[in-house]
Protein backbone atom coordinates (compact mmCIF):
# COMPACT_ATOMS: atom_id res chain seq x y z
CA UNK A 1 0.00 0.00 0.00
CA UNK A 2 0.83 3.58 -1.31
CA UNK A 3 1.56 6.71 1.30
CA UNK A 4 -1.60 7.68 -0.85
CA UNK A 5 -3.82 4.61 -0.75
CA UNK A 6 -3.13 5.19 3.39
CA UNK A 7 -4.18 8.52 3.84
CA UNK A 8 -7.13 7.86 1.57
CA UNK A 9 -7.94 5.25 3.87
CA UNK A 10 -7.27 7.87 7.22
CA UNK A 11 -9.74 10.20 4.80
CA UNK A 12 -12.85 7.19 5.74
CA UNK A 13 -12.92 8.42 9.43
CA UNK A 14 -16.28 9.56 10.14
CA UNK A 15 -16.91 9.50 6.61
CA UNK A 16 -20.06 8.96 4.45
CA UNK A 17 -18.87 4.75 4.02
CA UNK A 18 -18.15 5.14 8.03
CA UNK A 19 -21.99 5.68 8.66
CA UNK A 20 -22.74 3.25 5.92
CA UNK A 21 -20.88 0.72 7.74
CA UNK A 22 -22.50 1.51 11.17
CA UNK A 23 -26.06 1.24 9.43
CA UNK A 24 -25.20 -2.28 8.24
CA UNK A 25 -23.34 -2.76 11.72
CA UNK A 26 -26.62 -2.30 13.78
CA UNK A 27 -28.78 -4.12 10.81
CA UNK A 28 -26.46 -7.29 11.23
CA UNK A 29 -26.73 -6.89 15.33
CA UNK A 30 -30.08 -6.77 15.33
CA UNK A 31 -30.84 -9.86 13.02
CA UNK A 32 -28.22 -11.81 14.51
CA UNK A 33 -29.32 -10.92 17.80
CA UNK A 34 -32.25 -13.28 17.07
CA UNK A 35 -30.21 -15.81 18.83
CA UNK A 36 -30.63 -14.01 22.14
CA UNK A 37 -34.10 -13.55 22.34
CA UNK A 38 -36.12 -16.25 20.13
CA UNK A 39 -35.32 -19.19 22.67
CA UNK A 40 -37.07 -17.68 25.56
CA UNK A 41 -40.55 -16.94 24.03
CA UNK A 42 -40.44 -20.79 22.50
CA UNK A 43 -39.61 -22.22 25.36
CA UNK A 44 -43.04 -23.05 26.20
CA UNK A 45 -44.05 -24.83 22.79
CA UNK A 46 -40.48 -26.77 23.05
CA UNK A 47 -40.90 -27.81 26.76
CA UNK A 48 -44.45 -28.66 25.41
CA UNK A 49 -43.40 -30.74 22.56
CA UNK A 50 -40.59 -32.81 24.25
CA UNK A 51 -42.35 -33.43 27.93
CA UNK A 52 -39.42 -31.79 29.74
CA UNK A 53 -39.47 -29.78 33.02
CA UNK A 54 -38.98 -26.48 33.13
CA UNK A 55 -35.52 -26.67 34.90
CA UNK A 56 -34.26 -29.08 31.54
CA UNK A 57 -36.19 -27.05 28.70
CA UNK A 58 -33.90 -23.75 30.08
CA UNK A 59 -30.83 -25.95 29.28
CA UNK A 60 -31.28 -24.41 25.38
CA UNK A 61 -30.76 -20.64 26.95
CA UNK A 62 -27.61 -21.50 29.55
CA UNK A 63 -26.02 -22.69 26.57
CA UNK A 64 -26.99 -20.16 24.51
CA UNK A 65 -25.48 -17.44 26.44
CA UNK A 66 -22.21 -19.59 27.31
CA UNK A 67 -21.60 -19.94 24.06
CA UNK A 68 -22.24 -15.95 22.97
CA UNK A 69 -19.97 -15.26 26.15
CA UNK A 70 -16.91 -17.84 25.01
CA UNK A 71 -17.76 -17.06 21.30
CA UNK A 72 -17.59 -13.44 21.60
CA UNK A 73 -13.94 -14.38 22.18
CA UNK A 74 -13.21 -15.92 19.32
CA UNK A 75 -14.99 -13.69 17.02
CA UNK A 76 -12.98 -10.86 18.14
CA UNK A 77 -10.07 -12.67 17.77
CA UNK A 78 -10.57 -13.41 13.96
CA UNK A 79 -11.81 -10.33 13.82
CA UNK A 80 -8.64 -8.67 14.38
CA UNK A 81 -6.75 -11.30 12.57
CA UNK A 82 -8.68 -11.53 9.57
CA UNK A 83 -11.23 -7.87 9.31
CA UNK A 84 -14.48 -8.27 10.58
CA UNK A 85 -16.45 -9.53 7.49
CA UNK A 86 -14.91 -13.06 7.86
CA UNK A 87 -16.45 -13.71 11.03
CA UNK A 88 -19.58 -12.17 10.16
CA UNK A 89 -19.73 -14.36 6.95
CA UNK A 90 -19.02 -17.65 9.20
CA UNK A 91 -21.63 -16.53 12.37
CA UNK A 92 -24.35 -15.75 9.60
CA UNK A 93 -23.64 -19.67 8.34
CA UNK A 94 -23.27 -20.58 11.59
CA UNK A 95 -26.50 -19.01 13.01
CA UNK A 96 -28.99 -20.21 9.45
CA UNK A 97 -28.06 -23.76 10.26
CA UNK A 98 -28.16 -23.48 13.99
CA UNK A 99 -31.80 -22.38 13.33
CA UNK A 100 -32.69 -24.69 10.83
CA UNK A 101 -31.36 -27.75 12.66
CA UNK A 102 -33.03 -26.70 15.69
CA UNK A 103 -36.30 -27.02 13.98
CA UNK A 104 -35.17 -29.95 12.82
CA UNK A 105 -34.58 -31.35 16.27
CA UNK A 106 -35.81 -34.69 17.79
CA UNK A 107 -34.74 -34.52 21.04
CA UNK A 108 -34.20 -31.73 23.77
CA UNK A 109 -30.16 -32.26 23.97
CA UNK A 110 -30.04 -31.64 19.77
CA UNK A 111 -31.90 -28.63 20.31
CA UNK A 112 -29.69 -27.33 23.27
CA UNK A 113 -26.81 -27.79 21.02
CA UNK A 114 -28.04 -25.97 18.18
CA UNK A 115 -28.08 -23.35 20.59
CA UNK A 116 -25.41 -23.04 21.91
CA UNK A 117 -22.90 -24.12 19.76
CA UNK A 118 -24.24 -22.83 16.26
CA UNK A 119 -26.31 -20.35 17.19
CA UNK A 120 -24.30 -19.15 20.69
CA UNK A 121 -21.14 -19.61 20.21
CA UNK A 122 -20.69 -19.29 16.07
CA UNK A 123 -23.66 -17.72 15.48
CA UNK A 124 -24.92 -14.58 17.56
CA UNK A 125 -21.17 -14.02 19.67
CA UNK A 126 -19.85 -12.47 15.86
CA UNK A 127 -22.55 -9.57 15.43
CA UNK A 128 -21.89 -7.58 18.90
CA UNK A 129 -18.77 -7.21 20.31
CA UNK A 130 -16.66 -7.72 16.90
CA UNK A 131 -19.06 -5.18 15.11
CA UNK A 132 -18.70 -2.54 18.23
CA UNK A 133 -15.09 -3.20 17.76
CA UNK A 134 -15.19 -2.42 14.14
CA UNK A 135 -17.42 0.75 14.11
CA UNK A 136 -14.77 2.17 16.48
CA UNK A 137 -12.42 2.13 14.24
CA UNK A 138 -14.14 3.97 11.65
CA UNK A 139 -14.80 6.78 13.74
CA UNK A 140 -12.53 9.42 15.58
CA UNK A 141 -14.82 12.68 16.56
CA UNK A 142 -17.89 10.44 17.04
CA UNK A 143 -16.37 7.36 18.46
CA UNK A 144 -18.70 7.30 21.28
CA UNK A 145 -21.48 7.92 19.61
CA UNK A 146 -20.81 5.25 16.86
CA UNK A 147 -20.17 2.52 19.71
CA UNK A 148 -23.20 3.71 21.74
CA UNK A 149 -25.46 3.34 18.12
CA UNK A 150 -23.38 0.01 17.46
CA UNK A 151 -24.02 -1.61 20.62
CA UNK A 152 -27.90 -0.49 20.54
CA UNK A 153 -28.69 -3.42 18.03
CA UNK A 154 -28.44 -5.62 20.31
CA UNK A 155 -31.24 -4.56 22.27
CA UNK A 156 -33.55 -3.63 19.27
CA UNK A 157 -33.48 -7.30 18.43
CA UNK A 158 -34.83 -8.00 22.04
CA UNK A 159 -38.06 -5.20 20.98
CA UNK A 160 -38.16 -6.86 17.48
CA UNK A 161 -37.79 -10.13 17.60
CA UNK A 162 -39.96 -11.48 20.65
CA UNK A 163 -43.52 -10.38 19.10
CA UNK A 164 -41.92 -12.12 16.14
CA UNK A 165 -41.28 -15.12 17.20
CA UNK A 166 -44.41 -15.44 19.46
CA UNK A 167 -46.91 -14.80 16.36
CA UNK A 168 -45.55 -16.98 13.97
CA UNK A 169 -45.18 -19.69 16.98
CA UNK A 170 -48.42 -19.25 17.17
CA UNK A 171 -50.10 -19.39 13.41
CA UNK A 172 -46.76 -21.85 12.21
CA UNK A 173 -45.59 -23.78 15.37
CA UNK A 174 -42.32 -23.69 17.05
CA UNK A 175 -40.53 -25.60 14.72
CA UNK A 176 -41.48 -23.69 11.05
CA UNK A 177 -40.63 -20.49 13.02
CA UNK A 178 -37.16 -21.66 13.80
CA UNK A 179 -36.47 -22.85 10.02
CA UNK A 180 -37.76 -19.90 8.73
CA UNK A 181 -35.44 -17.98 10.89
CA UNK A 182 -32.36 -19.69 10.03
CA UNK A 183 -33.67 -18.59 6.28
CA UNK A 184 -34.06 -15.12 6.83
CA UNK A 185 -31.06 -14.77 8.43
CA UNK A 186 -29.11 -16.14 5.89
CA UNK A 187 -30.91 -14.22 3.30
CA UNK A 188 -30.12 -11.06 4.91
CA UNK A 189 -26.81 -10.82 6.93
CA UNK A 190 -24.69 -12.23 3.95
CA UNK A 191 -25.55 -9.55 1.55
CA UNK A 192 -24.85 -7.34 4.63
CA UNK A 193 -21.95 -8.71 6.09
CA UNK A 194 -20.12 -8.06 2.24
CA UNK A 195 -20.11 -3.97 3.21
CA UNK A 196 -17.83 -4.65 5.93
CA UNK A 197 -15.13 -6.01 3.51
CA UNK A 198 -12.95 -2.75 3.64
CA UNK A 199 -10.50 -2.84 6.25
CA UNK A 200 -10.11 -0.06 8.88
CA UNK A 201 -8.43 3.18 8.20
CA UNK A 202 -4.23 2.81 9.01
CA UNK A 203 -4.64 5.85 11.59
CA UNK A 204 -7.12 3.60 13.63
CA UNK A 205 -4.64 0.70 13.88
CA UNK A 206 -1.29 2.70 15.34
CA UNK A 207 0.51 1.18 12.47
CA UNK A 208 2.07 2.61 9.30
CA UNK A 209 1.93 0.18 6.04
CA UNK A 210 5.49 -0.81 4.74
CA UNK A 211 5.77 0.67 1.76
CA UNK A 212 5.38 4.41 3.87
CA UNK A 213 8.09 3.39 6.10
CA UNK A 214 11.62 5.13 5.98
CA UNK A 215 14.29 3.31 5.02
CA UNK A 216 15.69 3.05 8.18
CA UNK A 217 12.83 1.42 9.64
CA UNK A 218 14.23 -1.81 9.01
CA UNK A 219 16.74 -1.45 11.56
CA UNK A 220 14.41 0.30 14.18
CA UNK A 221 11.80 3.03 14.79
CA UNK A 222 11.93 6.84 14.69
CA UNK A 223 10.11 9.07 16.39
CA UNK A 224 6.45 10.35 15.39
CA UNK A 225 5.94 14.00 15.34
CA UNK A 226 2.55 13.75 14.07
CA UNK A 227 1.49 11.89 17.58
CA UNK A 228 3.48 12.47 20.69
CA UNK A 229 1.90 9.55 22.17
CA UNK A 230 1.71 7.10 18.83
CA UNK A 231 1.86 3.80 19.97
CA UNK A 232 4.28 1.11 19.50
CA UNK A 233 4.27 -1.30 15.76
CA UNK A 234 4.38 -4.67 15.31
CA UNK A 235 7.13 -4.81 13.72
CA UNK A 236 9.24 -8.25 14.75
CA UNK A 237 12.57 -7.10 15.04
CA UNK A 238 11.24 -4.24 16.96
CA UNK A 239 9.06 -5.91 19.52
CA UNK A 240 12.04 -8.64 20.08
CA UNK A 241 13.82 -5.98 22.29
CA UNK A 242 12.35 -5.62 25.53
CA UNK A 243 14.62 -2.66 26.16
CA UNK A 244 14.23 -0.96 22.68
CA UNK A 245 10.39 -1.83 23.25
CA UNK A 246 10.96 -0.21 26.91
CA UNK A 247 12.91 2.54 25.50
CA UNK A 248 10.09 4.04 23.45
CA UNK A 249 7.56 3.78 25.64
CA UNK A 250 9.49 6.02 27.69
CA UNK A 251 10.38 8.15 25.28
CA UNK A 252 8.25 11.88 25.22
CA UNK A 253 8.20 11.66 21.67
CA UNK A 254 6.89 8.40 20.83
CA UNK A 255 8.38 5.64 18.61
CA UNK A 256 6.70 4.32 15.22
CA UNK A 257 7.83 1.90 12.75
CA UNK A 258 6.69 0.07 9.79
CA UNK A 259 4.68 -3.60 10.42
Amino acid sequence: MSASEAAGQDSLADGRQAWTRLAAAVALSTIGGVGMWSVVVALPAVQAEFGALRAGASLPYTLAMVGFAFGGVLMGRLADRFGVMLPILGGTVALGLGYIGAGLSTSLWQFALAHGLLIGFLGSSATFGPLIADTSQFFVRRRGLAVAICASGNYLAGTFWPPVVQYFIATAGWRATHIGIGLFCIATMLPLALLLRRRPPAAATGRRPRSACRPSACRGCWPSPASPAASLCRCRRFISSPIAATSAMASPTGRRCCR
